[in-house]
């Protein structure tokens, strides 16, 4: 097992955001003075079936107050259906997890050759590499094993999602990420804990989407029922925040995680990139974090997005 080290990635991840922002970021004014932000959006029939055909004039972004164009509505299909994901696994849960394995290696061996799977561990605040992003999905899935099921009293599942985000290097392709994991931030033990909105913040500045399904921790924090439901409340709110989903089985961990990985497959098969135009950001190259709603008035499709989306200030 090779430790995750962000200086790994660092002097890559520096370079792409001085000279090689993600195509979601990257600004390119037109003639009225706008540039145009792209995000990911998923769009799903109801109780998680495939939706009708969504056109571009089916759906609406509204940025704070103010309606924008959309510009682009493409779907993350053929030459655009490429996609990073990372699955995170915190190292601390009970090893009943064990009995999930197979239904996760066989949810990573039906993704397609567009799909490059990375597998890591969460342990005490760091992150280990299990698996790099492949697309040789056999081979990613031989490397899922048992969790430690050792409980770190001063853990936080928050610092190793946002050591992934600043180490994830940006190749155009979508970047989500599946999380397995309590919620709960034991590092803090607040109800409140300030990694959970900086989690959001890191997540939506990279254009990266986090989904999670609930599992409980080793010993017996994982058993207390404030834990589960504190922590429950930060993996909605991470996972609404970034446009993902959030799957429990009350406040325990399921019985089969097959339903969840399922309803993950089906929202990766059913994304799109939007683009909207906006007035650039006069923060400069620091840019900001701007709140948007997607939404549409067709009754048969469930659209879903980040509340936030990064805009960057305009090129000089």
């Amino acid at each position: 097992m090779r430790k995750f080290v962000a200086g790994g990635f660092s002097a890559v991840f520096i370079a792409i955001l001085l000279g090689m922002l993600p195509l979601a970021a990257r600004p390119q004014s037109d003639t009225a003075g706008t540039i145009p932000v792209t995000t990911v959006v998923t769009a799903l029939g109801s109780k998680f079936t495939a939706p009708p055909a969504v056109s571009k004039d089916d759906v609406t972004l509204r940025e704070g107050s103010i309606h924008r164009d959309i510009t682009q509505w493409i779907p993350a299909q053929g030459d655009r259906a490429g996609l990073q994901l990372a699955i995170v696994i915190d190292d601390s849960l009970q090893k009943s997890f064990g009995n999930q394995i197979k239904a996760l290696s066989d949810f990573i061996t039906s993704q397609p050759k567009s799909t490059s799977v990375g597998v890591f561990y969460a342990a005490n605040g760091t992150l280990q590499v299990a698996s790099q992003f492949n697309p040789d999905s056999e081979a990613v899935a031989k490397t899922v094993r048992l969790p430690s099921g050792t409980y770190g009293a001063a853990s936080s599942i928050y610092q190793s999602l946002m050591q992934l985000i600043a180490g994830w290097p940006v190749t155009g392709a979508r970047r989500e990420v599946l999380l397995f994991s309590d919620g709960f931030d034991y590092l803090r033990k607040e109800r409140f804990s300030p990694d959970v909105q900086l989690t959001i913040d890191k997540a939506q500045q990279a254009g990266i989407l986090i989904h999670a399904i609930y599992e409980s921790t080793a010993g017996r924090p994982g058993r207390n029922r404030r834990v589960a439901n504190v922590g429950q409340g930060n993996l909605n709110q991470i996972c609404d925040g970034t446009g993902g989903y959030a799957f429990f089985s009350g406040d325990r961990s399921p019985l089969s995680i097959d339903p969840y990985v399922s309803q993950v497959g089906m929202v990766i098969k059913n994304q799109y990139f939007l683009t909207f135009a906006t007035v650039p950001s006069k923060n400069g190259a620091k840019g900001e974090l701007r709140s948007i709603k997607v939404s549409t008035e067709r009754r048969d499709v469930q659209l879903k997005a980040p509340d936030k989306v990064f805009v960057p200030g305009s090129e000089k």
